[in-house]
């Protein structure tokens, strides 16, 4: 592609000022906007379909953009396609090829555009587009996908209304799904048939979805509050149909919800979602035909977890509250994803703490964000929730898009409450119902319909990085009141800091720890200036902060130990509770893995943390799904980010050996919990899950502690096992130990779920991410093994995405474990361009990483660049991390 091109798929032109590498895709950036040139209202798709030959016959109805620069050719986006025929207004047309695009000559105001192509679904391994998986047809078309189908004006802001047929062989493809309603069907004479559908909303091509195979539904009907009669269909292969209840009541439990919280009702008569098991992503909300990973679709107690279950109440959700968040309002172009995917989390976010409890769902969202999305903002990939330039869309899918997005959008639901918030969403929706909109639109919505001011707040969409909070308490002498000082700071990659003056809404309370009681109910503080200062009685002895995690910040104090256990045991906030566990445990690995404690202060902290541990266990009121969040340690990952640079061995070996240590110091109350929970039918319920979460971890300290007693604890557990919860965790366990019990029950395992893939991509990923001193030879066996292919993304993320998250096997000294990574993105790339390039942030962390090993992980990063051919996705993830 030429720099200084016409206008690109997204309505950004490409960088002028420096020619790129012979390698290096384009720039594209987001102040180059501009409104495509031409309109189209109306397309009109006809498909033969067929395994590796699939023909389609695209016509456009085009109008001229009186909005736009005036134009007298049409750039329709392509992608591996070659034109059999072009005409417009039925006559042949002087066409040609730009690149991968189709260019045609305009010179009126409206014309028909008819575009004929041959594809072969079989050999479309990238799974864009159109591709077969398993005998069926199906599309995934974001972001750019569609141009792979047909040439067309592949970019959000392009909204058409759809009508398509679809013919094939009637045997083997039995059923025919498209986006809308179905509208007539009909029998061919040579054993084929023919669907015709129907969309009645504009929508852009990302999200056109097509799906043809031997398939069958679980099925019922859903009334909406304005007496809509809607049926909804959940279709898989039959011998999975047994494994849909669970999602199909997941759906309309979030119908029902979105209506009642939100306002907002479905339009289509129909509503399908088909599970596929070859799918890059999780789920894709295409409009009326919902695809979706059989991740996100199946579960029964047998062959799920209740993390799997909770997974697949919240991405139905997702893809559902779409509908409205990202359907009818779209973005205008890709540097708005998070307008639709921020907004769409949070709406998921809060379905999921009404069925699942308010708490332990913050708490499960936080620790997400904070292993996955700090350690982007702190990275070479970092990058605003509304990012000013790319060269792959495919790339910024990510934890800050997504998850910081949601939290960006959270804080104003915080400042403005649950009630002027939803008056903001029904401006939102009300202003924009059919149109492709900006994070501009949302935010003036909010302004108007919420009643903030939003003007400073506007940072938070254009500045990358984490705040940072440090907070100074002073003590004025001879007053009633002491300050504390709030101070804002921004830290840049290279670990430098500047100040900052975020909007940053944080919940606070007081406690008087000689009386043991609240000196204050909780107070909003609103900070808006690096320096700010506030009142506070002087007879605090502990402050809880960040209650509810009101903000995506680190906050940074002096506190003493004393002070946290104090927290600990008393706040009466969920996560503030949590937190003061997790800053207890976070103090002192970080000061040990650092080499920053002697034998005394090593001592001292271990004995604080096992006082607090000793009363979660001792805590006869305390829930055990809050019991099993506050006896998790901090994962890996976040203790790695509190340092600048950070050793992973030296932080594995002090997480393990805090974890051994607890083990052994409280293994009778332990192992109490353990023979407690065990004895508890399985349920479904919050009591139920969080007996399960207590076994585990109750489970995982005695391992650690006392290998012998666990081994056999958890041989008993797997071997009685009555749901995959239990069972799973019993193997997890065992595959991190060298015991005599570990390889019965991992092959019992695999003879048991033989042929059930989602139940196999468990079995490869608990021995990747094994603490079992072999774990990197494990996995290289492993990927000769009959059962794994590079082919299926979810299999290749079970094995090499779950090793990359092992920090003693990925991070073996000698960088073997770099170089196996490097190897598979190299033979990925050509395969599945998007699973490769999410591959290569493991080995991106280089600088952060002791320069042992960070000299290793970069020499592998210059490896994979110096590879030619690079995929795009591949090359900018590579090129960006080593900057």
């Amino acid at each position: 592609m030429d720099i200084a091109t016409p206008p690109q798929p997204d309505g950004t032109t490409v960088l002028a000022d420096a020619a790129p590498t012979p390698h290096e895709p384009p720039l594209i950036r987001r102040e180059d906007y501009r409104p495509f040139a031409w309109l189209v209202p109306e397309v009109s798709l006809d498909f033969a379909l067929g395994i590796d030959r699939t023909r389609v016959r695209s016509r456009l109805t085009v109008q001229r953009n009186a909005k736009a620069d005036h134009a007298d050719t049409i750039r329709l986006n392509g992608d591996g396609l070659a034109a059999l025929s072009v005409t417009v207004d039925g006559a042949p047309c002087d066409w040609s090829m730009d690149g991968g695009d189709l260019m045609v000559p305009l010179h009126g105001d409206s014309h028909l555009i008819a575009v004929e192509t041959e594809i072969d679904p079989s050999a479309n391994t990238q799974l864009m587009g159109l591709y077969a998986s398993n005998g069926m047809l199906c599309t995934q078309c974001e972001a750019e996908g569609f141009r792979r189908i047909t040439f067309f004006p592949d970019r959000p802001d392009v909204l058409s209304v759809y009508s398509v047929r679809m013919a094939g062989p009637k045997a083997q493809f039995p059923v025919l799904l498209c986006n809308g309603n179905e509208v007539a069907t009909g029998e061919g004479a040579d054993g084929s048939h023919w669907a015709q559908w129907h969309d009645p909303w504009p929508k852009p091509s990302y999200l056109f979805a097509l799906v043809a195979g031997d398939l069958v539904a679980n099925t019922r009907r859903f009334t909406t509050m304005g007496g809509r009669e809607v049926t909804l269909n959940v279709w898989v292969r039959e011998a999975d149909l047994d494994r849909t209840g669970h999602a199909l009541e997941s759906l309309a439990k979030s119908m029902a919800w979105d209506e009642q919280v939100f306002g907002r009702e479905y339009d289509l008569d129909l509503y399908n979602v088909v599970a596929v098991s070859d799918f890059n992503m999780g789920a894709m909300e295409n409009k009326g035909l919902n695809v979706f990973n059989t991740k996100y679709v199946l579960a029964d107690q047998d062959t799920a977890t209740d993390a799997d279950y909770d997974a697949i109440e919240g991405v139905i959700a997702h893809e559902y509250f779409h509908n409205w968040s990202g359907n009818r309002v779209t973005c205008r172009d890709w540097f708005q994803l998070s307008l639709k995917e921020g907004f769409t989390v949070l709406r998921d976010q809060l379905f999921s703490q009404d069925m699942q409890g308010e708490a332990v769902k913050r708490i499960e969202d936080v620790r997400v964000l904070r292993a996955a999305q700090f350690p982007e903002d702190s990275g070479p990939l970092a990058h605003p929730i509304r990012p000013d330039s790319f060269r792959e869309i495919s790339n910024f899918y990510t934890a800050t898009v997504y998850n910081k997005g949601a939290e960006v959008i959270r804080m104003m639901r915080t400042m403005a409450g649950p009630e002027r918030f939803r008056k903001g969403c029904d401006l939102y929706f009300k202003r924009h119902d059919g149109q492709a909109a900006t994070c501009e639109d949302f935010i003036l919505a909010m302004e108007r319909g919420a009643g903030l001011d939003l003007g400073n707040f506007r940072k938070w969409y254009s500045t990358a990085g984490t705040p940072i909070v440090r907070i100074e308490r002073v003590h004025i002498p001879r007053d009633h009141e002491d300050e504390l000082v709030f101070t804002q700071w921004l830290r840049r990659p290279d670990g430098s800091e500047v100040p900052a003056s975020f909007t940053i809404p944080l919940l606070i309370r007081p406690f008087d720890s000689f009386e043991s009681r609240w000196l204050e109910p909780e107070q909003l503080v609103v900070l808006d200036a690096p320096h700010t200062v506030i009142k506070v009685d002087n007879r605090i002895g502990a402050l809880s902060v960040n209650r509810g995690f009101t903000a995506p910040v680190i906050i940074e104090r002096e506190i003493r130990a004393t002070e946290l256990l104090t927290l600990a045991a008393h706040d009466d906030d969920p996560f503030a509770r949590y937190e003061a566990m997790q800053e207890l445990v976070v103090g002192h690995l970080t000061a040990a893995s650092g080499g920053g404690l002697d034998d005394s202060a090593r001592a001292a902290g271990q004995e604080a943390i096992r006082t607090a541990f000793a009363a979660v266990l001792a805590d006869t009121a305390l829930d055990d799904s809050m019991r099993g969040e506050l006896l998790a340690l901090p994962g890996h990952g976040y203790l790695a980010e509190q340092q600048l640079v950070a050793d992973p061995a030296r932080i594995h070996a002090e997480r393990e050996g805090l974890k051994a240590w607890l083990g052994r110091e409280l293994e009778a109350e332990l192992f109490a919990h353990h023979q407690r929970v065990a004895a508890r039918p399985f349920t479904l319920d919050s009591a139920g899950k969080g007996a399960r979460k207590v076994r585990m971890q109750t489970l995982v300290y005695l391992a650690a502690g006392n290998p012998d007693l666990a081994a056999g604890l958890a041989a008993a557990q797997y071997d009685s096992a009555t749901n995959m919860t239990d069972r799973q965790g019993a193997l997890t366990v065992l595959a991190g130990l060298q015991k005599p019990e570990r390889t019965a029950r991992l092959i019992d395992f695999y003879n048991r779920f033989r042929g059930n893939d989602l139940v196999i991509d468990k079995w490869f990923s608990l021995q990747a991410l094994s603490l079992h001193p072999h774990a990197l030879e494990h996995v290289k066996a492993l990927a000769d093994h009959p059962d794994f292919t590079l082919r299926n993304p979810n299999r290749v993320r079970a094995l090499y995405m779950a090793f990359a998250a092992n920090p003693h096997a990925f991070h073996a000294a000698d960088g073997e474990g770099y170089r196996l990574l490097a190897d598979v993105i190299l033979a990925l790339d050509p395969v599945n361009a998007q699973t490769a390039a999410r591959m290569v942030p493991y080995l991106g962390r280089w600088r952060r990483t002791e320069p042992g090993r960070a000299a290793l992980m970069k020499a592998e990063l210059e490896r994979i660049l110096a590879h030619g051919g690079l995929s795009r996705d591949t090359f900018e993830q590579v090129s960006r991390s080593l900057g």
